[in-house]
């Protein structure tokens, strides 16, 4: 490496030229930056002294070029400002053109292009593509009305030179090339390159993820190479998936069974390409746009050729699953070389979804799918059909069973925002289609709707009785109480006749159960979703070898009495399903207060500060008070909920009965 002060005029003349490589930035300068360059320029101009100014740095690296083309240097940092002053002396040559003497040949031919060299070689500056065909314009003295940068800093200096105030051009070009000072740092050629950009780098705007591997990779061939390795891999990657780059490279990391950080991409892919000699750095990244292209139709699934494949992946989207994403990238692959048929992978893909509905339904925490799903690939692979050995994988990761998938199906409040109710309207649509219509229904424009609504009117609670408040709480979001209407807004809070009449008329399977039913109200709310629970089981069937007892077991506890309740792993010893609601709720509480004080405003007609909202109350060791005037299915009921809202697994939270 060898450094230097010098002027710009022994930088610029000669035959040669700097290459700006292909993962740089594209010109990024605007007005700011040239304001301060014109307005440091306008002073040397006035300064009589001729002192020069320190205009920064550049950072070059020599380059082997073809014995009869020009000296080729890499432009590693310095090509902000260089550019500009590229664009500056295009203007000044422009304008000079007008007037009489050689300062326009002058700059063209001395500082501006290499004249004797044809094709890309007669400039001296060659930016990126994306900046390419717009400097070259200027260059040539075309001047553009397009937005682009290189245009736009033309036209600012342009405007800049027809000021009353502006500089001679004789004496502007010469403060350009004389008085200006900068460091050139030559690098040597067993110098890292990619290293010093790195360091040169640090201190200025942070480079993305998907910035540093670009770079990486580019500084890993010869220059001649990197624009065809730009166009041909590396662009249309980034087109195609443009923010999503990032993402999709920690999710091509992972697909081999390693965890990566979203903070830690580029350093995971570095040391795994530090590995490589060069010839191979190209294949894993040839190897790595293969893979772009399959996580392109992940995520638009309307790019899917195979009408299965798509609709099964257009599911899991919605149902944002893309913890799966780096399973899914090497089953991609396995489908898109046939190893495996679409059939197969359509079966894959159901299963995947099969185990994501049935741990959502029974609330299993979802932190440990971003270990399941990039190992399961290796997993499954061993020894089996990679069908078969998804499952048998699947099936040992707290994969629920049909008992306490029934149940929770039942009991569990599906309804939310966000993730909750796009998970929860996959499960209606789902439900909607098992009935197999002749035709396909039109699901669009469909909302889900609550029967018993979110605000009870006068009506609403005279129709529950005496229990309205207990059953709004524990049966307002389960499944029972949910549909699809196109009705939302008429239906709202209308009491359950008028309801039921306007869900009549809907072309929906899943809203004729209505027809029949006269009153709403716990049993029937439980009935329907005891229905829906069997349908479910059908439409996503539990795909383990045997049935073991779940935990959990049957609904109905009603005559059964407690021993033991276990809580991660606690066991504490009960009397009564009291007890059994009282330690859960000790247990929440101490585990994380926050989210106990969000059970009590979720659940306020069962846990609350004022013992006077209660028929019948205990008094917890946090000093709220827990309702006791509540049957055993009931208690049951809110602890599954509870614990669900603490996130907890079906495993963290057990009974034990006599």
């Amino acid at each position: 490496m060898k450094a230097s002060e010098t002027k710009l005029q022994p930088v610029l003349e000669g035959t040669k030229q700097f290459v700006v490589p292909m993962f740089q930035r594209t010109y990024s300068w605007d007005t700011k930056e040239w304001g301060a360059l014109w307005s440091d320029l306008q002073d040397l101009c006035d300064d009589e002294r001729g002192r020069g100014h320190f205009m920064g740095s550049i950072v070059t690296m020599p380059t082997a070029s073809v014995p009869e083309g020009v000296s080729k240097y890499l432009l590693v940092d310095g090509q902000q400002r260089l550019t500009t002053i590229f664009i500056l002396l295009a203007v000044v040559r422009d304008r000079a053109k007008a007037l009489p003497g050689k300062l326009a040949k002058e700059i063209e031919n001395l500082l501006l292009t290499n004249q004797f060299q044809d094709g890309l070689d007669r400039y001296k500056l060659l930016p990126t593509q994306g900046d390419r065909e717009a400097f070259m314009r200027v260059m040539e003295g075309n001047r553009g009305e397009a937005d682009a940068r290189v245009f736009r800093a033309y036209r600012y200096f342009d405007k800049c030179l027809r000021g009353k105030d502006a500089p001679d051009l004789e004496a502007l070009k010469n403060v350009l090339v004389m008085s200006l000072l900068l460091v050139s740092i030559v690098l040597d050629r067993d110098d890292n390159p990619h290293l010093i950009f790195e360091s040169l780098n640090a201190k200025g705007q942070p480079l993305s993820q998907a910035d540093l591997i670009r770079n990486y990779f580019f500084m890993k061939v010869h220059v001649d190479k990197q624009e065809s390795l730009y166009t041909g891999l590396w662009k249309p990657m980034q087109d195609e998936l443009g923010p999503d780059l990032t993402e999709f490279i920690r999710h091509y990391l992972m697909k081999d069974g390693g965890p990566v950080r979203q903070g830690d991409v580029y350093l995971a892919l570095k040391a795994r390409g530090d590995q490589l000699a060069p010839p191979e750095v190209l294949r894993y990244l040839d190897e790595i746009t293969v893979y772009s292209r399959y996580y392109g139709k992940l995520l638009q699934p309307d790019r899917e050729p195979d009408a299965r494949v798509r609709e099964r992946i257009a599911r899991l989207n919605r149902i944002e699953v893309t913890s799966a994403y780096p399973f899914m990238l090497n089953a991609y692959h396995e489908y898109a070389t046939g190893r495996i048929s679409p059939e197969e992978f359509a079966d894959i893909l159901e299963t995947v979804e099969n185990f994501i509905i049935r741990r959502f339904v029974c609330g299993v925490p979802t932190n440990q799918l971003n270990k399941i799903f990039p190992t399961l690939y290796r997993q499954a692979v061993a020894g089996l059909t990679l069908a078969d050995g998804v499952k048998e994988v699947l099936r040992t990761r707290s994969y629920p069973q049909d008992s306490l998938f029934r149940e929770r199906f039942v009991s569990t409040q599906l309804y939310g925002s966000g993730e909750r109710l796009g998970r929860l309207r996959i499960i209606l649509e789902r439900l909607e289609q098992s009935f197999d219509h002749a035709e396909p229904v039109d699901l669009n424009g469909l909302t889900v709707e609550h029967i018993m609504p979110q605000t009870l009117t006068e009506w609403w609670m005279g129709h529950l009785g005496e229990a309205w408040e207990l059953i709004h709480d524990l049966w307002l979001h389960t499944i029972g109480n949910m549909t699809l209407s196109g009705y939302n807004a008429e239906m709202s809070n209308a009491d359950y006749p008028a309801k039921a009449n306007m869900l009549a008329r809907s072309h929906l399977e899943l809203n004729r159960w209505f027809a029949n039913v006269v009153h709403w109200d716990e049993g029937a709310i439980r009935d329907r979703g005891e229905h829906l629970a069997t349908l479910a089981l059908g439409i996503w069937p539990y795909f383990g070898k045997e049935h073991t007892p779940g935990s959990g077991g049957d609904s109905d506890v009603t005559g059964t009495d407690p021993t033991a309740v276990i809580i991660v792993g606690q066991r504490m010893l009960v009397q009564s399903w009291r007890d059994v609601a009282q330690y859960t709720l000790e247990s929440l509480s101490d585990l994380d207060p926050d989210t106990f004080q969000e059970m009590a405003e979720r659940f306020p007609r069962l846990i609350g500060r004022d013992p006077g909202r209660f028929r019948t109350n205990r008094q917890l060791s946090n000093g709220f008070y827990m309702e006791t005037n509540l049957s055993a299915p009931a208690i049951k009921r809110f602890c599954i909920q509870v614990t669900q809202l603490a996130g907890l697994s079906p495993d963290d939270w057990q009974v034990e009965l006599a």
